[in-house]
């Protein structure tokens, strides 16, 4: 190892650290204003102002909450500022990555410009003058010390502070701690001239950490700005296209409002955007279901007063007729005519009644537990006396339970009408048999007679209110099928005709088995 030259630093000038006097003010303090109050009379307004406003207030927050606009409004911004906060997170890294490689680069430049500067005299002392310029890069308004450190490869101190600490590896920035403060400091190790084959000299340079944070404040800031101005651009643009986009659902709205009640033509789908012309053809198709259904009971209520005044007026004639009459054994026959002409003005009532409460949402729904052979069970004891009277041979099959989920008055009343229609137009001597079993998921009516039958042209057409197939002799009002129909499909299920096996109806009822 060659001898150790000696060192000797011709020029131990120092930058001195140029300190930015901190600014300090204080505000002149604010002359305190007077003011006059006058105490609020009795029943005042005012007393009650805070509570009212308190009410707008929570009426106005509960409209928001169920406002389209405002739910889109804040979805959209909640998204942009949860990216904002990402851009902001991800920024606060990257500007502290730029600060420190500015930084590192300051002092990169710093040290190889020292180093360049040292030199061996013929001597063979190792000399250094340090360049202004090397120090006074760091010379930025905030403030900063620098420190430097000059070695040789053996460690002999050439100029500088000797107890500044030198970093872990070479050409690589490090924080380090120096008399109490984090500095940033890199250190460049270059050969050296005349030293020999491993003289080198090592030059650590260190700097406080001022102009290093300033700038990563500034950079973050600089991205903070234009974060919250994208947000307000980005709030202005999503109020204005949604006042825009809503527009056509607004005018939809108006143009229902505008309308009568028995004005129920369709709206024109085109005049909102295709996310929701579903939504106006299903208004269409509801109008169109209105349209029926009021149709319907105009029918139904001009077929029910022409249903009613027919025996409305017989019951008058027969009750006039049984008046005037003299004669004890004709005033007997008018008055059991009168009898039976009443108790057929109280079924039509009745089926009325029934019909009306079959009506979908005429009353609340309700999901009882029904056995159907039971209730079968149920309506043919109370209809036994009668068939026999009337010469009817009536039955049950049943195969055990057959449960069902339902309104158990309804479906009653769709048993009591269909073996009632069966009684009705079977002549004597004739079968009715109800047959209830459960197939499968299904539960199964079946109720056939020996009448004569409806003809397969007429099948539909019997379901329809007040209609009775033309040259039917027994009386009715035309009701009983329309009630099972009713039912049935308010049930669930369905209804079908056919020809039984005994050459009459034959009227199959199935609903969906109870689990």
């Amino acid at each position: 190892m060659p001898r150790p030259t000696r060192a000797r630093s011709r020029s131990t000038s120092t930058a001195s650290a140029r300190s930015s006097k901190a600014a300090r003010w204080r505000s002149p303090p604010s002359a305190a204003s007077a003011i006059c109050c006058e105490a609020p009379e009795v029943g005042s307004a005012s007393a009650s102002t805070p509570v009212a406003a308190a009410r707008r207030l929570r009426r106005g927050l509960r409209s928001l909450r169920h406002s389209l606009r405002a739910q889109l409004l804040a979805w959209i911004m909640v998204t942009l500022f949860g990216v904002i906060c990402f851009n902001l997170y991800s920024g606060a890294t990257q500007s502290r990555d730029m600060a420190t490689l500015v930084t590192d680069n300051m002092l990169m430049g710093s040290a190889r410009v020292i180093a360049e500067a040292v030199r061996v005299d013929p001597g063979g002392t190792v000399a250094v003058d340090i360049p202004p310029a090397a120090l006074e890069i760091f010379d930025t308004g905030f403030g900063d010390r620098v420190y430097y450190r000059v070695t040789t490869a053996w460690g002999t101190l050439i100029a500088g502070y000797a107890d500044l600490p030198t970093p872990v590896r070479d050409r690589v920035g490090q924080d380090i701690v120096f008399r109490g403060g984090t500095l940033r400091a890199m250190m460049v190790t270059q050969p050296l001239v005349g030293l020999g084959p491993d003289g080198a000299v090592s030059v650590t340079v260190a700097v406080t950490r001022f102009n290093q944070e300033a700038m990563r404040a500034h950079l973050w800031f600089s991205d903070l700005w234009g974060q919250v101005l994208l947000v307000l651009v980005a709030g202005l643009v999503t109020v204005l296209g949604l006042r825009r986009g809503l527009g056509p659902v607004l005018r939809l709205r108006d143009a229902v409002r505008a309308r009568r009640r028995d004005q129920l033509e369709p709206f024109d789908e085109t005049t909102v955007q295709t996310e929701l012309r579903p939504l106006v053809r299903a208004l269409n198709d509801y109008m169109v279901r209105v349209q029926a259904q009021m149709a319907a009971q105009r029918r139904f209520v001009a077929n029910a007063a022409h249903q009613l005044r027919t025996p409305l007026t017989l019951l008058s004639t027969q009750a006039g007729f049984a008046a005037r009459e003299g004669d004890p054994g004709r005033r007997q026959e008018a008055l059991q005519a009168l009898i039976r002409s009443t108790r057929q003005a109280t079924r039509l009532a009745e089926q009325l009644l029934t019909l009306t409460r079959a009506e979908p949402g005429s009353r609340a729904p309700r999901a009882d537990r029904i056995d159907m052979a039971d209730i079968a069970r149920q309506v043919l004891e109370a209809r036994a006396e009668e068939a026999l009277r009337l010469g009817i041979d009536i039955g049950l099959e049943a195969g055990g339970d057959a449960p069902v989920t339902g309104d158990g008055t309804m479906l009653r009343e769709m048993v009591v009408n269909l073996v009632d229609n069966a009684l009705r137009y079977t002549p004597a001597p004739g079968t009715v048999t109800v047959t209830v079993r459960r197939s499968g998921d299904v539960v199964e009516i079946l109720v056939e007679d020996s009448g004569p039958g409806i003809a397969e042209a007429e099948r539909e057409r019997v379901f329809e209110r007040f209609y009775r197939v033309i040259g039917t002799q027994a009386e009715g009002s035309g009701l009983g099928l329309a009630i099972v129909r009713e039912v049935v499909e308010g049930a669930g299920g369905s209804v079908a005709l056919a020809t039984s096996a005994h050459g009459g109806l034959a009227a199959l009822v199935r609903l969906p088995a109870a689990e």
